[in-house]
């Protein structure tokens, strides 16, 4: 039985401060809640302190991005034996990185790679924008997405996907629920081709594109969405709340 998950990506938002006090307002309504995991990714420079405030609670911690290189002249760069002291999962993939600094599938792939052998667990994001959705070509587009992505990378049911069509993301136009189902399946058989059956029906599979409070329960009450990956309402204590509670107590 797969556990849902609930991923806060903060993005660019938040001093360290307001971090403090995000985590503080959400914390204790968060914690402790049975049925559902939860991961707050912060942005960098604000992980050391929420770690700090999370440690010794069943909340996780995750970056929004890392590099593929352990160490080296890579000025800026966040490599990921520098995160796993601090956090467990990473969002990789996602479509602000591939559109805004031009991250291809090759590097999606050397990212999560390098990830995996520092024992972080992925969040490995696939979506298409509008014209692909419009000109039908949505199937071919994410089976690709996800097998080169995955390429050389052996059968992993700890790993999490999560998708995020473009056209949905901070538009506040969020899929149906059908059609994140639809895609989160095309998605899980993908895996399955790759590796096999058993771990593709462990992943965890997660939308993300306009989640909100009223809107939660229409996707996590589908067979192949196990949870969200939740931007603009993770910033609002009482909206990321709701949605926790809401995933622990709708998923089938």
């Amino acid at each position: 039985m797969r556990i849902p998950l609930i991923a806060a990506n903060w993005k660019m938002n938040t001093t360290v401060a307001e971090a403090v006090s995000l985590v503080k307002a959400i914390k204790p309504e968060i914690d402790q809640l049975a049925g559902v995991d939860r991961v707050l990714c912060p942005p960098f420079v604000s992980l050391s302190a929420v770690a700090e405030l999370t440690r010794g609670t069943s909340i996780k911690l995750g970056a929004q991005n890392v590099y593929f290189e352990s160490k080296g002249a890579y000025t800026g760069e966040i490599s990921p034996i520098m995160l796993r002291d601090l956090c467990d999962f990473v969002i990789i993939g996602h479509s602000e990185r591939r559109q805004y600094f031009s991250e291809t599938d090759e590097i999606v792939n050397k990212k999560l790679k390098a990830a995996i052998a520092a024992g972080l667990t992925p969040i490995f994001c696939v979506g298409e924008a509008l014209d692909v959705r419009e000109s039908n070509k949505t199937e071919a587009y994410i089976s690709a997405q996800v097998r080169n992505g995955l390429a050389g990378i052996s059968a992993n049911a700890g790993i999490v996907v999560a998708y995020e069509p473009i056209w949905a993301i901070g538009t506040g136009k969020a899929a149906t629920g059908d059609q994140a189902d639809t895609t989160c399946k095309l998605i899980r058989e993908t895996i399955a081709g790759l590796w096999d059956a058993a771990t593709a029906d462990a992943v965890r599979i997660l939308y993300g594109g306009s989640v909100t409070p009223d809107n939660i329960t229409e996707f996590i009450s589908r067979s192949d969405i196990d949870g969200g990956l939740v931007g603009g309402a993770s910033l609002k204590a009482n909206d990321f709340i709701t949605i926790v509670n809401k995933a622990a107590h709708s998923h089938p």
